[in-house]
């Protein structure tokens, strides 16, 4: 009788380390690339209206009818379009995957990128091809069109701007990569709300083109809400492998009342875009450390000495992501994610004092 978890558990499942949310407790937290700001206080009371007059004792709207029309009309989509929410977008990828999981079969990314799509193929039993950027993290497309020919994937996935670098790709090599992919080539726009550019208005002239979005990096991470975008005939198959009510009554009700204020999350979104330009002259002044240029609401940054100035960045109250180690483009390597002025400061002090 097996009794043994090696005699059960998947041998590539045992292998994994399981994804890490470290503690922040009393920590100026800039590791997470969460929107720093709350919703302003008449808002939130609306919201919290609305979550006391909840029926959380029903099970929520299976298709989120109401809330899938005011994402519609926020993304501008195309017509003939459709949607699939998610428990975020980490739910989504899941979905997707699991949709295309076929013996044999293979999905392709770049790396460094956002460690879930590696993960998730894990976890669904596909196998991972990651791609390499070039040393200045952009698309090698001759590179990446090679490793779709010889792998024949079923899904591609390409994040814009790309996690933990920070920067958009080319949209002439993506077009190459659309081009060549035999099955869906999926655009990841977590960070969109800090990078103004969209391939939402291009669904339906590729048709193995679909969007990813989130709500999260807007000021909703709580919520925990994801979406896809692109035609029906390849959404209709995401949809069977999606749980009955992965969108609960609380996210459909706030995400609903929030949408109805897209200009506060947008003022929200300048404010941190422009304390990212201020941050990254900061640390293009500072001798010790080398910015990469972002168009997401977080700096990839390398220093001599990462390991040290982390740990000498917590002894001070503030957390970031710790890159080095994680990929070998990324030794030397840390993440901060852009909080308000008074955080950024303090991150700059600590930071200093770090280097030293």
């Amino acid at each position: 009788m097996a009794n043994k978890p090696e005699d059960v558990i998947r041998d590539e499942i045992r292998a994994l380390q399981p994804y890490h949310v470290p503690d922040s407790s009393g920590m100026v937290k800039l590791d997470a690339m969460e929107n720093p700001y709350l919703l302003p206080k008449e808002v939130r009371e609306r919201i919290g209206a609305l979550v006391a007059g909840a029926e959380i004792n029903r099970y929520p709207d299976a298709a989120a009818t109401r809330l899938k029309q005011r994402l519609a009309e926020m993304l501008g989509l195309p017509q003939g379009m459709e949607l699939v929410l998610g428990n975020g977008s980490d739910e989504i990828i899941q979905m997707l995957m699991l949709a295309v999981a076929r013996p044999g079969a293979t999905v392709v990314g770049v790396e460094p990128a956002f460690v879930m799509f590696r993960l998730i193929a894990a976890f669904c039993g596909l196998r991972f091809v990651g791609v390499p950027l070039r040393a200045d993290f952009s698309l090698d497309p001759e590179r990446l069109v090679a490793a779709i020919r010889e792998h024949q994937p079923a899904l591609v996935f390409i994040a814009y701007p790309n996690n933990p670098t920070g920067n958009l790709f080319d949209d002439e090599a993506i077009g190459r990569v659309i081009d060549a992919a035999p099955g869906i080539v999926v655009i990841d726009e977590a960070y969109h709300a800090f990078a103004g550019r969209t391939y939402v208005q291009k669904l339906g002239q590729h048709p193995n083109l679909l969007v990813m979005r989130t709500l999260s990096k807007s000021g909703l991470a709580g919520l925990r809400l994801g979406l896809i975008a692109g035609p029906g005939e390849w959404l209709q198959h995401v949809e069977k492998v999606r749980l009955p009510y992965n969108v609960g009554v609380l996210t459909q009700l706030v995400a609903e009342e929030a949408l109805q204020h897209g200009e506060l999350l947008d003022a929200q979104a300048a404010a941190i875009r422009s304390e990212r330009s201020r941050l990254y002259a900061e640390l293009e002044r500072e001798p010790r450390t080398t910015p990469y240029p972002s168009d997401a609401n977080f700096i990839l940054f390398r220093t001599g000495e990462a390991q040290r100035t982390f740990e000498g960045l917590k002894a001070r109250g503030v957390l970031i992501k710790n890159l080095h180690g994680s990929h070998p483009a990324l030794a030397g390597c840390l993440r901060v994610t852009l909080g308000t002025r008074e955080e950024n400061d303090r991150f700059l002090g600590a930071l200093k004092e770090s280097l030293a």
